[in-house]
């Protein structure tokens, strides 16, 4: 903007353009996945694995199935049988944790876990969870079917397409709300507020997430939306910080509304471009299995005190979103406003058990750079703001507007980052 001082840092400024187009990122895979080898095979010292055998040579031997025309060898006992039979004695020993982060993914749900996480696959376009038993949506990505039809951060889904979700774990539910483009799943909703739970009639689609976004308003507030931190996202984020550079703009709005996480590096990457080398933006909390790990900022810290900047947050924001909105408010940077986040503050590691298949497990949790947990009740912005159900206005992103001199009326036009 005309008359306004640049929130580039004066050193920096004549190599802006070096550091947003020359940065690369090469960091591991998954939220914070293990690049080892297949994990030990070896078997456990002490543990009894009688029963299992015994259980495994009665089924064997007195399994009738009753979907087959014959009980024969061939019919009970074929290689592909007995290796699903291997693939559900790992699944229910994952599942003893009672822990809905910790699961196991057979060759076909693996390939679909790393389809997802490349931002590209066939669905309704929602994240979901298990929270308090029970499986809820996370965020609906902007969009996509579930977020046309209507569905919510929070809502409950008590069925899909007639099956109950009562004990459903969520590699399960992915696995049934998946399905080929033009086809329908019927999903039954209860929200809070509501008398009686409604059904929701959604036609699967591509989706094809827009996972950054960039708003340039004409109040001189730039708004960078996040929808999921993948890969890509460092080197899409990147993008849109030197389209806000080049704005002129001094106030920026990161959205991380609807948010639900991804890789823990993306997170790091990101907030590496308001903090100083060496700040502390997360820490992995291994409870004494082996050291913590710490997270600090790589130091691109490119921006002054010129800049100005909010964080929006709702109770979609998770996992990665809330590392990163808790460290830029923890280091002044930035306010958060909107609702309270989804409060996701253990850390998975994906490890291999074989070529093709994947253990998601939950080794460590979460702490801010105060040393304090992500709390499960969710991160409580500086301003509370919560969106009105009588009118389509962003309540939130006016009083955002509000709170860095802009004006709450305005508006733009958003453009995906490529």
């Amino acid at each position: 903007m005309k008359g306004s001082r640049s929130p580039i840092s004066a050193p920096i400024l004549g190599a802006i353009a070096m550091l947003l187009m020359g940065l690369s990122v090469g960091f591991l895979v998954g939220e914070h996945s293990a690049n080892a080898a297949l994990a030990d095979s070896g078997a456990p010292q002490g543990v009894d694995f009688s029963p299992v055998w015994s259980a495994w040579n009665i089924i064997q031997q007195d399994y009738v199935p009753v979907s087959v025309a014959s009980s024969s060898p061939v019919a009970t006992s074929s290689p592909d049988l007995q290796q699903k039979k291997v693939w559900g004695m790992i699944s229910g020993l994952a599942a003893s944790l009672n822990d809905p982060y910790s699961y196991f993914l057979p060759p076909t749900e693996n390939k679909q876990f790393s389809s997802d996480m490349s931002g590209t696959f066939d669905g309704i376009g929602t994240e979901i969870d298990v929270k308090s038993g029970q499986l809820v949506v996370l965020s609906p990505l902007t969009g996509t079917p579930a977020s046309k039809a209507g569905l919510k951060a929070g809502d409950q889904i008590l069925d899909i397409d007639g099956s109950s979700t009562a004990q459903m774990d969520v590699n399960t539910a992915v696995s049934a709300i998946r399905g080929p483009a033009g086809a329908n799943v019927t999903l039954t909703i209860m929200r809070t507020g509501w008398d009686s739970p409604k059904k929701f009639v959604i036609t699967r689609a591509p989706i094809n997430v827009p996972e950054v976004q960039t708003i340039k308003r004409p109040d001189g507030i730039f708004v960078i939306s996040l929808a999921e931190f993948t890969s890509n996202s460092p080197d899409l984020f990147r993008n849109a910080l030197r389209q806000f550079v080049e704005s002129g703009d001094t106030k920026l709005v990161i959205d991380l509304r609807e948010n639900p996480g991804g890789y823990l590096d993306a997170a790091v990457d990101i907030g590496s471009y308001f903090l100083p080398s060496g700040d502390t933006i997360v820490t992995e909390d291994y409870d004494g299995h082996q050291p913590n790990i710490v997270h600090k900022s790589y130091g691109y810290n490119i921006f002054n005190n010129n800049l100005k900047m909010v964080v929006l947050v709702d109770g979609g924001t998770a996992s990665a979103a809330e590392i990163l909105s808790s460290a830029l408010r923890y280091y002044g940077v930035a306010q958060l406003v909107g609702t309270d986040t989804y409060g996701k503050g253990s850390v998975q590691e994906l490890i291999p058990i074989t070529a093709d298949t994947n253990l998601k497990l939950t080794v460590a949790r979460w702490l801010t750079p105060s040393g304090s947990p992500i709390p499960t009740s969710g991160i409580v912005p500086d301003v509370k703001v919560s969106l009105s159900t009588t009118t389509t206005a962003d309540l939130q992103m006016q009083k955002t507007a509000q709170l860095l001199g802009g004006d709450p009326s305005a508006t733009g036009t958003p453009q995906i980052v490529q």
